[in-house]
């Protein structure tokens, strides 16, 4: 089961991109998702504005709030994050806040460094036609990867 986490993406076309890909993956794979679909940017920016260089923190604490929510609620026996497959996240940033909220939560935090399974991955990505994003999602984010 995946969670479609939509908050952070700037621009929303941006987040169209994502969700479009993620349904084609979805519909080739058959794995089911669940869409947010409220899109609070505005929340998002408020909530990290003045601590732009600390954004990630509240990020994944969100994103990770979110799915753990989910989670509890489908009686799910664990949750984790797409993120961990990347290369340019901070991992044990995650793994520490994802563990926290699993502990308030009562659903435990699955972490595993996916990493290794990069190159096969964008390999797999290419493959099927998926979108690749070029940045994490973020307008901060956005503008790093063109300066």
């Amino acid at each position: 089961m995946g969670f479609f986490y939509r908050h952070n993406i700037h621009p929303y076309t941006e987040c169209l991109k994502r969700q479009e890909s993620l349904a084609s993956f979805s519909e080739h794979t058959g794995l089911h998702v669940i869409y947010q679909e409220e899109y609070d940017l505005e929340g998002f920016i408020q909530n990290v504005v003045f601590r732009e260089t600390d954004r990630c923190t509240y990020c994944y604490h969100d994103r990770l709030r979110s799915s753990a929510l989910i989670a509890k609620r489908g009686k799910f026996d664990y949750f984790t994050s797409t993120l961990l497959y990347s290369k340019f996240q901070k991992h044990d940033m995650l793994k520490t806040i994802g563990e926290s909220i699993g502990r308030s939560m009562g659903v435990p935090f699955y972490y595993r460094d996916f990493r290794d399974g990069w190159k096969e991955g964008v390999q797999a990505s290419k493959r099927l036609g998926l979108y690749r994003q070029q940045y994490c999602g973020c307008i901060y984010s956005e503008k790093e990867r063109f300066l």
